[in-house]
């Protein structure tokens, strides 16, 4: 595997490590003080320890290719936690709004 192909898929890690992160980040807003639950500092610490890959990535890809992995992976995956797991509901407006902006960064992919 190249670096590149490496490259692509630490991003899509560090997608799935965010989305934990904001998960905990997500149960600690739901407590009277959230800066001070444990799941704030689980969040905050998943978040800070991809600062190290993503050295690595951003040797290998271009910024724009990075940010568009990111963010494809981000909008599917925290709108399955939120549906799932926070059972929160999406009506069509909020539907056609993701297909838009996955449709969107799937369009700045090809060209980045």
């Amino acid at each position: 595997m190249g670096k590149p192909a490496l490259a692509v898929l630490v991003t899509v890690a560090f997608s799935v490590i965010g989305v934990v992160g904001d998960y905990f980040l997500k149960l600690a807003s739901e407590r009277d003080q959230p800066l001070r639950t444990g799941w704030f500092y689980l969040g905050f610490a998943l978040y800070s320890s991809t600062a190290f890959g993503w050295v690595f990535v951003m040797r290998h890809l271009k910024l724009a290719t990075i940010s568009v992995l990111y963010s494809i992976f981000m909008v599917l995956l925290l709108t399955a936690i939120g549906v799932v797991v926070f059972r929160e509901s999406l009506n069509y407006f909020e539907l056609a709004g993701i297909v838009m902006a996955v449709t969107a960064l799937v369009l700045l992919m090809r060209f980045a």
